[in-house]
């Protein structure tokens, strides 16, 4: 008997590792944005995701090739090839509109045209350098945090479902002019991270920090995307997928506080002291997170199939998208080209 005491003080004496969020049974309150510990393969989906996109940018200046067809009018034309196209044009130091038709952006003809395909491949393209670099730092923190602490399955559907969503809720307001939608998974990874506070309020002692820093994400981000060629709207269909899935999909069973005087190895209730409900962990929150992600995925898939406009009932919602000024235009700048479906077959201006 002696030698099982022994036992047990010597478990109850050893500390117990946490995580970046710790939702333990204890009522002591954690740091929301405390540094993840760190163990190797744990963020091994967002490098992929991130290598993805870097890749889609890279092939997508290839492709457009700004020294050749734009008549050497372009910024940093030093780097040959992969120079971007001049600021009026795109000043997020990107490529052309007909490039990012080219490579598979949403537009409202090509999609009437029955050319569904680019719902699948809008979500990888950015806009330009300086989208790419602001999208991927914003993943890469975001996604390092989620991926550590609920694993890489629950956190690539959050970004892959989200980034889905976000094209989808785009077909439906796009006008006649290229939009990229990779922002949109980063959205539903901030989606995602709100649900996580919201759910665990009590278990985090900086919550105003930890607003404030979604907050200004979110806003960094959105402001951006009042550019040209960068989608709003795959942003807040990627915000709103990626809540109610953190709702369904990021949560934590915890176990009760162990009784001091259960200290044997097979005793019963130390086997059995986490309960059904706290490992279903709110489960009326999550089925009605659920069903609400199935009507708003549903509502999305029929508008975009119908290739439904909601532009005819929203006459400001453009604004959304992009804000005119005399820096930039929110229209295409290859007005003098020829536009023939997937390519655009320009000549010099006179």
């Amino acid at each position: 008997m002696a030698a099982s005491a022994k036992i047990g003080a010597e478990l109850d004496l050893k500390p117990r590792q946490s995580s970046s969020f710790d939702f333990g049974g204890g009522e002591e309150a954690v740091p929301f944005l405390r540094s993840a510990s760190r163990r190797r393969g744990d963020t091994w989906i967002v490098s992929l995701f991130v290598l993805l996109h870097v890749f889609a940018f890279v092939a997508t200046m290839a492709v457009n090739n700004c020294g050749e067809n734009s008549h050497g009018e372009c910024a940093l034309g030093a780097l040959g090839r992969f120079s971007f196209q001049p600021l009026p044009e795109n000043p997020l130091l990107g490529p052309s509109a007909s490039t990012l038709d080219a490579v598979g952006a949403l537009r409202r003809t090509l999609l009437t045209e029955h050319q569904t395909w680019r719902l699948f491949t809008a979500p990888w393209l950015h806009a330009g350098i300086f989208h790419l670099l602001i999208n991927l730092v914003s993943v890469v923190y975001l996604g390092i945090h989620l991926e550590q602490e609920f694993g890489p399955l629950r956190s690539g559907m959050i970004y892959t479902l989200s980034a889905l969503v976000g094209s989808l809720v785009s077909a439906t307001f796009v006008q006649d002019s290229p939009q990229v939608g990779s922002s949109a998974a980063l959205f539903g990874l901030l989606g995602a991270m709100l649900a996580v506070l919201i759910r665990y309020w009590r278990h985090f002692n900086d919550k105003c920090a930890a607003l404030l820093f979604i907050f200004s994400i979110f806003t960094i981000n959105f402001a951006l995307g009042l550019l040209p060629y960068i989608d709003n709207f795959s942003s807040i269909g990627g915000f709103t997928s990626g809540f109610l899935l953190g709702f369904v999909s990021l949560y934590k069973p915890h176990c009760r506080d162990l009784p001091t005087n259960k200290v044997g190895l097979f005793d019963y209730g130390v086997q059995s002291s986490i309960k059904l409900k706290q490992k279903l962990d709110k489960p009326v929150l999550r089925i009605v997170a659920l069903l609400l992600f199935g009507l708003v995925f549903s509502g999305c898939l029929v508008t975009a199939l119908w290739r439904i406009n909601l532009n005819q009932y929203c006459s400001w919602c453009h604004f959304l998208n992009c804000i005119p000024s005399k820096r930039w235009s929110c229209n295409d700048m290859t007005s003098s080209c020829e536009v023939s479906r997937l390519s655009r077959i320009c000549s010099p201006t006179t």
